[in-house]
């Protein structure tokens, strides 16, 4: 069965404990990606892993009552992965740089500035509570009228 053009969805509870399962989940079906294996355990990786800690912690704080929803497109060009929280959003333009003044030293504020340095696209939402992930694999042009 072809790789390509499948989608994978995943609902999880807001428990740090899902987040590893998922992202192990996904990669794993991304093996047979035609994408540098070094971008898929690095790269992709760490940008879902903390995509998904971002919905659980920070959107949905941890409330065990609200739900992650996790949706990966394996697509001919590359991997496209949503995650959207049912959190009230936020506007990641004022997300402070954490590799400026006293934010160098602080023990969390990565994430985003990790997901946009590691990925080849992010973007958000209107709203600010769902994310999208883009890894390109740069090796394979798709076939004519595909879905990238």
């Amino acid at each position: 069965m072809s790789t390509f053009g499948r989608d994978l969805i995943w609902v999880i509870p807001s428990d740090v404990s899902e987040i590893g399962g998922i992202v192990d989940a996904v990669l794993e079906r991304c093996s047979r990606c035609p994408a540098d294996p070094g971008k898929l355990r690095l790269n992709l990786r760490v940008g879902l892993t903390e995509a998904l800690a971002n919905a659980v912690v920070r959107g949905n704080g941890k409330d065990p009552a609200k739900r992650v929803r996790v949706e990966v497109h394996l697509g001919y060009r590359g991997i496209t992965a949503r995650v959207t929280d049912e959190g009230l959003g936020f506007d990641p333009d004022e997300v402070p740089d954490p590799t400026q003044g006293e934010r160098l030293h602080a023990p969390h504020g990565r994430g985003l500035f990790l997901m946009r340095r590691l990925l080849d696209e992010v973007s958000f939402n209107e709203r600010g509570n769902s994310v999208t992930l883009k890894l390109r694999y740069d090796t394979l042009p798709a076939p004519r009228g595909a879905r990238a």
